[in-house]
């Protein structure tokens, strides 16, 4: 009973409940005292109902929905588009379909109310801009018909569900700077890779895949066979961006976090050095631990925006555990950039056992006192610089590519 009773008042159903009482009373009242006006309104009521029902069911008939989501991957800024087509195939028109494409986007509107004649179409294009990194689901979408006076709603879906992946935003870093790794050669001692680089290092035999321009001429025409170039990188060291995903360092919320802000340092600085052919990698524990080796080019770019895109910090490991467990991928040639938001100096004591090893490395401090956070990263800086480490230091509301910068205001404020 207690289960009918939520049905009938249920926000879908409570208009039609409100009418059927109505026409309870009415009738109950109008075969009490006979009065005429009751038994017309209890005709029109009785009348109104089924004629509504068959309204609504007739509007969702004979209906071809189609979306293009034109979107399925983009960055914070950019926009994701959709085509939305309602074609109605009956000679009748269409009244009062309620069209939306629902999304947990933030800032997503695609609800429109449309009218369409008999044999005709409608369509409109929806932009949504991205203002929120993340995986969202897109559809299906959904079209909703109803009476002119709101008694039944009648709800069909078509297409199937879609996901969109948004990318954090990524900030120009022109003046960034980490220490560089000590290596050998300074400049004689190269590797070999299939970039291409300005140091071709030899030939070898064509294989299916090499590009055209590779190709050397001269070898191809003395052997009779084609030969390619091979190319060496310039000794350069790799680096690790290593973020800091602890749910207890966590300051502030929404687009206002250190979580926030620590993702898109790293992204920055991902871009920052893959830019300049550097090999990059990314450490990041938050619900898992995810490692991506040292790559060059778009590719390895487009992996960390992914990974960073789901990012969260809910981790329960500590950033001198993860320091200590995957210190054997850190050696003489590797350089570590820390993004972090942490203010106790446990991890420290990791970060000197690393560069007394020889690894070249830089911190990011985030100052979670500016986030809502009780605490301040002062003493830790003034460990970190005593320490010969290079610090730089992140407000809320800082520019990334002045605070990153070896003038910027995040590190010489404390300074002076």
């Amino acid at each position: 009973m207690l289960g009918l009773v939520r049905s009938l008042l249920s926000p879908e159903r409570r208009t039609l409940t409100a009418v059927v009482l109505l026409l309870l009373v009415c009738s109950f009242v109008a075969w009490g005292t006979g009065f005429w006006l009751l038994f017309r309104l209890v005709y029109v009521v009785g009348l109104a109902i089924p004629l509504s029902w068959a309204l609504a069911w007739y509007n969702t008939r004979h209906l071809e929905v189609t979306v293009d989501r034109k979107t399925d991957r983009g960055q914070v800024g950019q926009e994701a588009q959709e085509l939305i087509e309602v074609r109605n195939r009956y000679w009748l028109p269409k009244l009062w379909l309620d069209v939306e494409d629902p999304s947990e986007m933030p800032g997503h509107r695609s609800r429109r109310v449309i009218i369409v004649p008999g044999r005709r179409s409608r369509s409109w294009l929806v932009n949504t801009r991205l203002v929120r990194r993340g995986l969202y689901d897109w559809g299906p979408l959904r079209v909703v018909a109803g009476d002119p006076f709101g008694i039944f709603r009648r709800t069909r879906e078509f297409g199937h569900a879609q996901q969109v992946l948004v990318y954090p935003p990524v900030h120009d870093l022109p003046h960034f700077q980490a220490p560089p790794a000590n290596l050998p050669g300074e400049g004689r001692f190269r590797r070999r890779t299939h970039y291409v680089t300005p140091n071709a290092s030899g030939v070898r035999a064509y294989a299916p895949g090499d590009a055209f321009n590779r190709i050397h001429w001269r070898t191809t025409a003395r052997t009779g066979e084609l030969m390619v170039k091979t190319f060496e990188l310039d000794p350069a060291s790799d680096i690790f961006v290593i973020l800091d995903l602890e749910r207890r360092v966590n300051a502030g919320s929404g687009e206002d976090s250190t979580e926030e802000y620590g993702v898109q340092i790293a992204a920055s600085v991902a871009r920052h050095y893959l830019v300049q052919n550097r090999s990059v990698g990314l450490i990041a524990f938050g619900r898992e631990l995810r490692i991506l080796e040292p790559e060059r080019g778009q590719q390895q770019m487009t992996r960390i925006l992914e990974t960073l895109a789901m990012a969260a910090a809910v981790g329960d490991g500590p950033l001198g555990n993860l320091l200590f467990e995957e210190q054997r991928r850190f050696g003489r040639h590797t350089t570590l950039v820390v993004v972090t938001a942490s203010t106790d100096d446990h991890w420290v004591t990791a970060m000197q056992s690393l560069t007394q090893r020889g690894v070249r490395a830089a911190v990011v401090l985030i100052d979670p006192s500016t986030f809502g956070g009780k605490r301040s990263p002062l003493m830790l800086y003034g460990e970190l610089t005593a320490s010969d480490i290079l610090t730089y230091v992140v407000r809320r509301g800082d520019e990334l590519s002045l605070a990153l910068s070896p003038s910027g205001a995040g590190v010489a404020a404390w300074q002076a």
